[in-house]
């Protein structure tokens, strides 16, 4: 039953702009180096959601929620999705804000228990609470929930430089292991969504492995950027569908 839940809290994304502007870059689509890109993260915001989906067969509507605070230099994330009877599913990311833009420290992902990832960057190393091989931590690494807000913070600072076609790649890691991810950029589309028309910027992110989701995310300028909508789609056809629905947004020091 947990399932439906699973699926629709796994927002895959993954991004890395260059150390410098776009168009400096001599393979101008691809991206790796986010070192050197401005960053100004989203105001401190709380996200309703409706969420769609559909796993071998059944058809579910439950609810999601995207809370985004910050005091001082660090930073908490919360995304959960809740179902009537289903249960519900919480990921967590909690770090520090750097010039480059989000450090994270630690990433939750519960359904029943929780499990972790723990990012130690003295020892350049990803530790997993679950029996997983530590792997190696990458320059400007996310997790699968601060991924979002990095995006944002990134397009925020320079929309323009985030044209049709630029594909944008980082290390993104999960509960169990960490896994590049990239993020061709879509352009601007309008959405029509529980919560009324929004114009957002487009990225669609393929499968970072065989049997993985494809994902695909869209950045709402009226949002300071974070998600408006994300769909994630199996390759058996089940997917999740999460749209927006309201948003509050609130002073930095709001917990």
């Amino acid at each position: 039953a947990a399932q439906p839940i699973s699926a629709a809290l796994q927002p895959s994304a993954s991004s890395s702009p260059p150390s410098s502007s776009p168009s400096s870059q001599l393979t101008p689509q691809l991206v790796t180096d986010t070192s050197g890109w401005p960053v100004q993260v989203p105001a401190p915001v709380r996200l309703k959601y409706d969420v769609l989906g559909e796993v071998k067969g059944f058809n579910y509507n439950v609810s999601g929620e995207l809370l985004w605070t910050v005091s001082g230099e660090q930073y908490d994330a919360k995304l959960e999705i809740r179902a009537f009877l289903l249960g519900s599913r919480t990921q967590t990311s909690r770090g520090r804000l750097t010039a480059q833009g989000l450090e994270p420290k630690r990433f939750g992902d519960k359904v029943r228990s929780e499990v972790a990832a723990h990012f130690e960057y003295e020892q350049r190393q990803v530790i997993f609470s679950a029996n997983t091989p530590r792997a190696e931590l990458l320059p400007g690494a996310q997790d699968h929930l601060s991924v979002f807000v990095q995006l944002a913070s990134w397009v925020q600072a320079n929309p323009k430089g985030f044209t049709d076609g630029r594909v944008i790649e980082l290390q993104a890691v999960g509960p169990r292991d960490a896994l590049p991810w990239r993020f061709t950029v879509q352009g601007m589309e309008l959405l029509k969504l529980p919560g009324g028309d929004l114009e957002a910027l487009k990225l669609n992110r393929p499968p970072a492995r065989p049997f993985d989701l494809s994902a695909e995310v869209w950045l709402a300028p009226s949002l300071g950027y974070l998600p408006a909508r994300i769909k994630l789609t199996q390759d058996n056809g089940d997917f999740v569908d999460q749209q927006w629905v309201s948003s509050s947004f609130f002073s930095a020091s709001a917990s």
